[in-house]
């Protein structure tokens, strides 16, 4: 999920301030989704695919790519 994150961000030319913005989150827990340190709450989800024009699939597919 961290590197999709980061993807879909910077393909949508969103900065971390950005998301963090559209989300409600710090822009500290976008940089820790992105590194993999923590991963966004699964209530966020629908809305973080929303914001970054992708599906809850995508996100969660780089998920299970990274624990294989």
């Amino acid at each position: 999920m961290k590197s999709c994150i980061k993807k879909f961000r910077e393909e949508n030319d969103l900065t971390q301030d950005d998301l963090a913005a559209l989300m409600c989150v710090s822009q500290q827990a976008v940089a820790k989704w992105e590194n993999g340190v923590s991963f966004p709450r699964s209530e966020l989800l629908p809305k973080l695919a929303r914001v970054l024009k992708c599906s809850v699939d995508e996100l969660l597919k780089s998920r299970v790519k990274e624990v294989e």
